[in-house]
C-alpha cells in the first residue's frame, strides 16, 4: 500500500480528506522511525509501502468502526513507536493521548516525535502498565484504552481494563488466533469488570485482523492489576 492508496483508504473509510500538514506528518513519522530504528529496535518493517500498510493503516483501522472526533482521551499501553495512538492523533487532532511504555528509550523517541510533528495534548509515561493501573491519577480515567500485539488477551485485560472508565472501552488489536485468545480470556475479562461486545473481523491486503471491543461494565476489583511482572508470569485464568 503506497501513501496515495493510504490517503484514499482513509477518505473512503472515515470521510477524512487528509490535509497537506497531516500527509507531511505521516511522512515525517515514517522517516523518524527509520532513522531511530538504527539506534533502538522500533520495528522490523522498514519498507515504506509495508510500513504504511502494517503500521499506519493497521493503526487507523480503529477509526473505521468508531468516531474519534467525539472521544476525549485515549491511553495506549506498550505502544512501542506510537502505534496505534499517534496515527490516530494525526487523524484526529482533538484526541488527548497517553502512552505508557516500560522502555525509556522509546519514551525519548516519542517525545522527539511529538516535537517534530507538532502534536499537542500528548503524555508519555515511562512505567509499567501494572504501576499506572494502580495509580489513582490514571486508574479508571480513560474513555478508550488500546493495545496492539503486546501480549495475549488474558494478560492484556489485566493491564488495560483497570485504566478504562466505566462504560469506556478496551480495544485490543489482534491478527490471527483471536478466537483462541477470547476463549482463554473470557472469565478474566468478566472478573476485571469487562464485557466483550464485539469481535470485528476484517482484512488488510488479504491478512486477517480483529478489533476486540471490550466494554467496562463495572469497576475492576482493587487488587488488579497485580504487581509488575506477575500478570505475564502467572496469567489469570
Amino acid at each position: 500500500m503506497n501513501k496515495e492508496q493510504f490517503y484514499k483508504e482513509v477518505e473512503k473509510n472515515t470521510g477524512i480528506i487528509l490535509s497537506s500538514i497531516q500527509k507531511e506528518q505521516f511522512e515525517k513519522y515514517y522517516s523518524l522511525v527509520i532513522e531511530w530504528n538504527k539506534k533502538i529496535n522500533l520495528t522490523a518493517i522498514t519498507d515504506k509501502d509495508e510500513f504504511y500498510k502494517k503500521h499506519f493503516y493497521d493503526s487507523i483501522s480503529l477509526s473505521f468502526y468508531r468516531d474519534y472526533s467525539k472521544i476525549e482521551n485515549l491511553c495506549d499501553v506498550g505502544s512501542g513507536a506510537g502505534f496505534p495512538s499517534i496515527p490516530l492523533k494525526i487523524l484526529y487532532p482533538n484526541l488527548k493521548i497517553t502512552i505508557v511504555d516500560s522502555l525509556n528509550k522509546r519514551i525519548k523517541f516519542l517525545s522527539l516525535l511529538q516535537e517534530e510533528l507538532k502534536l499537542d495534548n500528548c503524555n508519555f509515561i515511562h512505567a509499567r502498565a501494572e504501576e499506572i493501573g494502580q495509580n489513582k491519577n490514571f486508574r479508571e480515567s480513560f474513555e478508550i484504552v488500546t493495545a496492539r500485539a503486546v501480549a495475549r488477551l488474558n494478560v492484556l485485560s489485566e493491564l488495560c481494563l483497570p485504566l478504562v472508565k466505566k462504560d469506556g472501552y478496551f480495544l485490543s488489536l489482534k491478527s490471527q488466533k483471536a478466537e483462541e485468545e477470547i476463549k482463554e480470556a473470557v472469565n478474566v475479562i468478566k472478573l476485571l469488570g469487562g464485557k466483550l461486545e464485539k469481535d470485528i473481523e476484517f482484512e488488510i491486503a488479504g491478512e486477517e485482523r480483529h478489533i476486540l471491543e471490550i466494554r467496562k461494565a463495572k469497576e475492576t476489583p482493587n487488587k488488579y492489576p497485580r504487581k509488575a511482572g506477575i500478570p505475564n508470569k502467572k496469567p489469570l485464568l
